[in-house]
C-alpha cells in the first residue's frame, strides 16, 4: 500500500471522529504549549539576570577582609583581618592588568531634605568608581580627585533617593541635604539602572567622596574592600594573580599560606546565577513535559479503541492481501498525525501564552527556535512511542479471527 494512500486513510479514519480526535490532540497541544512557555521564561530569567550582572560591569573583581581564623574556628568577617588604604595603592600601582581601582567604605545614613527623609547607603569612593560600576551622570557632574583630598562635603544621588527626598521629575543638582546631620551639596544625579539580578534597588544610593566618607561619617583607618576593573574580561585571571600576589606580600603570607582576603569576580556570580536560572529553566521544562506524557498514554488509550472498532476492517484488509507492517504502518501513521497537528497547535499556542506572560505580568521572556524544535520532536516521539503498541497489536490479528469479530 502506498505511503500516500495510506495518508488519505488515515486522514479519513481520524475525520470520521473529529470531536474523540480533537480530545486527543489536547494533551499533545497543552503539554507543547507549556514547555514553550516554561522554556521561555526560563530563558529570559536568564538573559535578564546575564544582563543585569553585566551592568554591573563584566570586569569588575572586589576583594574582601578576610574571616580570620581563631583555633580552627573561623570568626566573623573582617573581625580581625583589615584593608587599608596602602593596600589599595599597592593594588593600584603594581597590577598591570588592572584599568580602574578605588577602596570603598560603605554605612548608612538618615537623609533629610526640607522636611522630606529617607534612610539609605552610603558608598565612599574614588572618581574611578563610576567607570568600574559603568554608571553615568543624568545631569551635573562627579566629585574629583581635588574634591576627595580636601574631603568635600558633596555627593552624587540615585534616581529614588532623589524621587523620596525631592520628588517625581525634580532635578536635585545644588540642592542641599543632610546625611546623619551632615550638610552635603548634591553634585550630580546617576541615570536610573533599575533593580539588579538580586532584587536591590540600584538606584537607592548615595556616592561621596572616599576621604569625606572615611573621616567624617565613619571616623575609621580601615577601608571595606577594594574595587577594581580588569583591562578586558580575559584578563580577569591575570588581574586575580596580581592582586593576590601583591597582598600576599604586603600581609607576609608564604606562597603556600592561604590568603586572608577574598577576591570576587563578576564572572563568577554571573556563572553561578546562570547556573541556577538554568536548574530551575530544565525543572519548569520538566513539569510541562508531565502533560506531554499525559497526552501520549491517551494517544495509546485512543488508538487501542481504534484497533477495536475496527478489527473487522483490518481482517479484511489482511484478507485482500495488507501484509502486517501496511497494517501497523497505517495505524502508526494515524498516532504521528495526532501528535504532529498537536505538536503544531501546542506551538502556535505556545508563543501567544508566552506574548501574553511578557505583555500582563512584564516577565522577561525569550522564544527560542531551539525550544520550538525541541517541543516538536518530542511530540513526534510520544506520538511513535505511545502509538507502536496499539498498531503492533493491529498488525499481529489473525485474519480469520478477525472477520469473524462482531
Amino acid at each position: 500500500m502506498k505511503l500516500k494512500n495510506q495518508l488519505k486513510a488515515a486522514i479519513r479514519s481520524l475525520s470520521k471522529n473529529k470531536m474523540r480526535t480533537f480530545l486527543t490532540m489536547l494533551g499533545i497541544i497543552i503539554g507543547v504549549a507549556s514547555v514553550i512557555a516554561m522554556l521561555a521564561i526560563g530563558q529570559g530569567s536568564k538573559q535578564s539576570i546575564q544582563a543585569q550582572i553585566s551592568n554591573l560591569g563584566t570586569n569588575l573583581l572586589t576583594i574582601f577582609p578576610s574571616a580570620s581564623m581563631t583555633g580552627g574556628v573561623r570568626m566573623e568577617a573582617g573581625s580581625s583581618v583589615k584593608l587599608t588604604l596602602d593596600d589599595y595603592k599597592a593594588v593600584a600601582s603594581r597590577c598591570p592588568a588592572v584599568m580602574y581601582s578605588t577602596p570603598t567604605v560603605r554605612t548608612s545614613g538618615q537623609l533629610i531634605a526640607g522636611s522630606q527623609n529617607w534612610r539609605t547607603s552610603v558608598w565612599g569612593v574614588y572618581p574611578d568608581y563610576f567607570d568600574i560600576r559603568n554608571l553615568t551622570i543624568q545631569s551635573g557632574s562627579v566629585f574629583t580627585t581635588a574634591d576627595d583630598r580636601s574631603a568635600t562635603k558633596i555627593c552624587v544621588i540615585g534616581q529614588t533617593v532623589s524621587k523620596y527626598l525631592f520628588g517625581e521629575g525634580i532635578d536635585p543638582v545644588g540642592k542641599q541635604i543632610r546625611i546623619n546631620k551632615i550638610p552635603f551639596l548634591v553634585t550630580g544625579l546617576i541615570t536610573a539602572k533599575g533593580q539588579n539580578a538580586f532584587g536591590q534597588d540600584q538606584d537607592d544610593i548615595v556616592i561621596a567622596p572616599f576621604t569625606t566618607v572615611q573621616e567624617r561619617m565613619m571616623t575609621i583607618t580601615y577601608i571595606n574592600s577594594i574595587m577594581v576593573s580588569a583591562t578586558t574580561e580575559k584578563m580577569i585571571p591575570e588581574a586575580t594573580d596580581e592582586i593576590t600576589q601583591v597582598l600576599k606580600e604586603r600581609h607576609r603570607l608564604g606562597p603556600s599560606e592561604d590568603p586572608d582576603f577574598t577576591i570576587r569576580s563578576q564572572a563568577d556570580i554571573a556563572n553561578a546565577a546562570t547556573a541556577t536560572s538554568g536548574i530551575l529553566t530544565i525543572l519548569l521544562a520538566s513539569i510541562a513535559s508531565i502533560s506531554l506524557l499525559v497526552g501520549g498514554i491517551g494517544i495509546m488509550n485512543i488508538m487501542l479503541v481504534s484497533v477495536t472498532e475496527r478489527t473487522r476492517e483490518i481482517g479484511i484488509r489482511m484478507g485482500v492481501g495488507a501484509r502486517g507492517r501496511d497494517v501497523l504502518l497505517q495505524f502508526l501513521i494515524e498516532a504521528l498525525m495526532i501528535s504532529l497537528i498537536g505538536g503544531i497547535i501546542g506551538a502556535g499556542l505556545g508563543i501567544l501564552t508566552s506574548e501574553v506572560i511578557a505583555s500582563i505580568m512584564k516577565w522577561p521572556v525569550t522564544i527560542t527556535l531551539q525550544s520550538i524544535l525541541l517541543s516538536f520532536l518530542f511530540s513526534t516521539a510520544i506520538g511513535i512511542f505511545f502509538g507502536w503498541y496499539p498498531a503492533r497489536k493491529a498488525a499481529s490479528l489473525n485474519p480469520i479471527d478477525a472477520l469473524r469479530y462482531e
